[in-house]
């Protein structure tokens, strides 16, 4: 019997692993982490075990992973505090006797440039170190990154970015919590799998679609990385985060979210879903 363990399982990819996870495995060797009473609940609903863990609970993590053999790490939601707390992860797994992790990194984490990639960089080194056997994740953005805006967007009828005419190859978080429940189920260890969606595009030609599905025309408007930050820090992100996300857009304009080997819908046995039909739901 192999036991299988989702960390951050009650977050929105946690929750998706899981359930796909179900249908490739028995339920009974599924374990989800989770932090609260909410969590817990909604998990047992499903049918599926959970034990309690925080990042920055290294024994606490120590526990839960007891009799884990292989263990997905879904990144920290903590920018800034994500490599710190992935070391617990890392640590807790190595005391425990976990045989296996999968990692959920970043597209292109060493040679993409992007600031977002540095904790994902660090990750990766300390899971090499571990010893331990692991496969990395490297997900390129998710079409809800994307998509997240679009009430503003049809409001202002812009969207905003510094992508400039770099293409993105995103994919909606089904389709990378498919990828991520088969390599955990085995077959792909020690692997280092670039994941991006099949098909590409500019933000100028993502506002085209935008206008063409909803009927109102939305344009695209171009900014500096600087003037970027500046109006998501008026919108009312924090600066350390805009600078960030400014970041990524610009490193996006010199392809660090490009990826064309359609590695992702190789592994699912599908195409991943295009970046109009992420739309047409959000919609």
């Amino acid at each position: 019997m192999t036991t299988y363990l989702v960390t951050g399982a009650s977050g929105q990819l946690g929750q998706l692993v899981i359930d796909h996870l179900a249908t490739l495995v028995a339920k009974d060797d599924i374990l989800a982490l989770v932090r609260s009473d909410k969590a817990a609940e909604g998990f047992a609903a499903k049918g599926i075990t959970t034990r309690r863990g925080d990042y920055t609970d290294t024994a606490a993590l120590k526990a839960a992973f007891d009799g884990v053999d292989r263990l997905l790490l879904i990144s920290s939601s903590e920018v800034g505090q994500r490599a710190p707390q992935h070391g617990n992860v890392i640590e807790a797994a190595k005391a425990a006797g976990v045989k296996f992790i999968a990692y959920t990194s970043i597209l292109k984490a060493d040679t993409g440039n992007m600031a977002l990639a540095e904790e994902h960089l660090a990750t990766e080194a300390m899971l090499k170190d571990s010893g331990i056997p692991h496969t990395l994740l490297r997900n390129g953005w998710y079409s809800e990154n994307i998509t997240m805006t679009l009430g503003q967007d049809l409001e202002l009828g812009q969207h905003f970015g510094a992508a400039g005419e770099g293409k993105l190859a995103t994919a909606p978080r089904k389709d990378y919590a498919e990828a991520a429940a088969i390599v955990l189920a085995g077959g792909h260890d020690g692997e280092v799998l670039e994941l991006a969606g099949d098909e590409a595009y500019t933000l100028a030609e993502y506002a085209a679609i935008v206008s063409e599905l909803s009927g109102k025309e939305v344009k695209y408007t171009d900014m500096p990385e600087a003037a970027f930050t500046e109006a998501l820090v008026g919108a009312g992100l924090p600066a350390g985060f805009a600078a960030i996300l400014a970041d990524s857009d610009a490193k996006a304009a010199k392809g660090a979210l490009f990826d064309g080997s359609q590695t992702l819908s190789k592994l699912i046995g599908h195409p991943t879903e295009p970046i109009a039909e992420t739309v047409k739901a959000a919609l």
